[in-house]
């Protein structure tokens, strides 16, 4: 397998021929013609050992996606359900409207005025193409959008912005004003999980990430997650995935 990579820019990768697996996060993702990945900052990922496919790879900072006409707060660069991973399958007619796009951004690209403008040009139509995608990405998503609810939408999103710090159930349920029982169960409803079981999921991927992409020590990794001694680290990490953080490390260099 090819190295394993964590990013701190947005990347699409759009396959246009063949078959492949791609990792993000540590889990496979088949792909094939058609298939659109989008891969956020801070998440890992792999290309696999696949060399039978085609596509292309747009790399680039959220900064430069935004115009500057808008403010941060009324861009939303991600999808609707579900933080990692991203994918989308286009049909025929969307996968060569995509492939037009990126055409096209990569013949602007060359167009021999100053490099201001031609940035200029560029965010407008990168802006266009990820908004068109979260578009298509909604349409094919509307009864399972439905189906989730506003209170775990808000739990996922404080998950992800506080696992560090706040790493029980009932942390969550204070700030949004419900019983363990509910949280529990509108995450169940929405995952099929636990909310405590996705709060532990979402520290253990950190630990992965860190454990992977850092030389930091497992006892500073502990202490950056909220964990009181190492010790504690090292049986949730076991627990969570089979492997201690030393034998997690040693298996991925």
């Amino acid at each position: 397998m090819k190295i394993t990579y964590r990013y701190e820019f947005y990347m699409l990768i759009c396959v246009t021929e063949g078959m492949c697996t791609q990792w993000i996060d540590f889990e496979p993702i088949p792909c094939k013609e058609g298939t659109l990945i989008i891969v956020t900052p801070g998440q890992v990922h792999n290309f696999g050992h696949d060399e039978n496919w085609d596509g292309w790879v747009i790399l680039f900072r959220e900064e430069f996606l935004l115009p500057a006409s808008l403010t941060l707060s009324e861009l939303n660069l991600t999808f609707d359900i579900g933080r990692t991973p991203n994918s989308l399958t286009l049909n025929n007619t969307e996968l060569h409207r995509a492939i037009n796009l990126i055409e096209q951004m990569v013949q602007d690209s060359l167009i021999q005025v100053a490099k201001e403008e031609v940035h200029m040009l560029l965010r407008y139509q990168l802006y266009a193409f990820v908004a068109w995608l979260n578009m298509i990405h909604k349409q094919k998503n509307i009864p399972a959008t439905s189906q989730v609810s506003q209170k775990f939408l808000k739990f996922q999103e404080l998950v992800e912005k506080n696992y560090a710090k706040l790493n029980h159930v009932s942390d969550y349920a204070a700030i949004l004003n419900c019983t363990e029982k509910t949280l529990t169960r509108v995450t169940v409803a929405a995952v099929g999980i636990s909310a405590k079981a996705f709060i532990s999921a979402r520290i253990s991927l950190e630990a992965k990430r860190l454990l992977m992409h850092t030389d930091y020590l497992i006892s500073d990794i502990a202490e950056m997650l909220n964990f009181q001694e190492t010790t504690h680290f090292s049986k949730f990490f076991k627990r969570e995935t089979g492997y201690t953080p030393v034998e997690f490390r040693k298996q991925n260099l």
